[in-house]
């Protein structure tokens, strides 16, 4: 059997698990859309029309207008982008600097294992809000801000997972015979611990993104996330609350990106779990 059937085959089955299908679908069309506010949105985010203020969906704004007379549907796909940037790039943080110091906690354990952990409780007992709030105070709200105080909350996630999934793998009898070849820990760790639990990393990656575009939301809503003119899901969610009674399109079309968003990469990283543990498979 040659690679391309072996290629074909794994993707049918993977396309064959519904989690993995619709959360694939979900998220592809997120990132079809952030990309395409790059080069086109019906309107531009900019443009305030007061005639046109609070106008419900149409033919010409498809989803309305909010109290600015802006094109919510252009301000959804430019906001976006922001949220993929934030999710991703503290995703990216949490890991480069949690997976390391799970992986150096597993193989070293005893006492620097203890601190390690310890370390990360102490940053457990801040919530990215929080990490926000105190990030802000000194440096004021914005995008970056909201990116360090997120990838520092995930830092510790990724760090116990780590840990956990190296702790488990290191008694096995492959490691034990790599040791008596005489392979140093480093060499171990990212020779045979690292590959064999890079399936548990990207499905958690991927449920921290989704909570990540979550927290970004939430930032953004009180504040201390993305600063005007760039829109953000959540500061329109904040500037629709006093206009929920007579516009309702101003805060259902935001709330529906960020749920959607969310249980689509959910889903997207339920189905990785079944698609990338072959155990799952061999149960089915």
């Amino acid at each position: 059997m040659n690679t391309s059937t072996i290629w074909r085959e794994n993707i049918a089955k993977a396309l064959s698990n519904r989690s993995f299908a619709i959360g694939l679908i979900i998220t592809g069309l997120l990132a079809l859309i952030a990309a395409l506010s790059f080069v086109w949105t019906p309107y531009a985010v900019g443009t305030f029309d007061i005639v046109g203020k609070l106008k419900p969906p149409s033919a010409a704004h498809w989803l309305g207008t909010d109290h600015f007379g802006r094109d919510i549907l252009s301000m959804i796909m430019v906001g976006s982008r922001n949220s993929i940037a934030v999710a991703f790039v503290s995703v990216v943080i949490g890991a480069g600097v949690g997976i390391p110091l799970g992986l150096w906690a597993a193989a070293r354990a005893g006492v620097l294992d203890e601190v390690l952990m310890r370390f990360n409780d102490l940053i457990f007992a801040f919530p990215a809000l929080l990490s926000a709030v105190m990030i802000t105070a000194v440096f004021g709200p914005g995008a970056v801000n909201a990116i360090i105080a997120i990838g520092i909350f995930n830092i510790p996630v990724f760090a116990r997972v780590a840990r956990g999934a190296a702790l488990s793998l290191w008694p096995r009898e492959y490691i034990l015979a790599a040791r008596a070849s005489g392979k140093g820990a480093a060499r171990i760790t990212f020779e045979h611990i690292l590959p064999n639990m890079a399936n548990l990393l990207v499905v958690q990656a991927t449920i921290q993104f989704s909570l990540g575009i979550l927290a970004e939301a939430g930032l953004s809503y009180v504040g201390l996330g993305s600063q005007p003119p760039m829109p953000s899901w959540g500061r329109m969610l904040f500037e629709a609350q006093t206009m929920i009674s007579i516009a309702p399109h101003m805060a259902l079309f935001p709330g529906l990106a960020i749920v959607t968003t969310v249980l689509g990469l959910n889903l997207l990283g339920d189905g990785l779990r079944d698609v990338l543990d072959p155990k799952l498979w061999r149960e089915r």
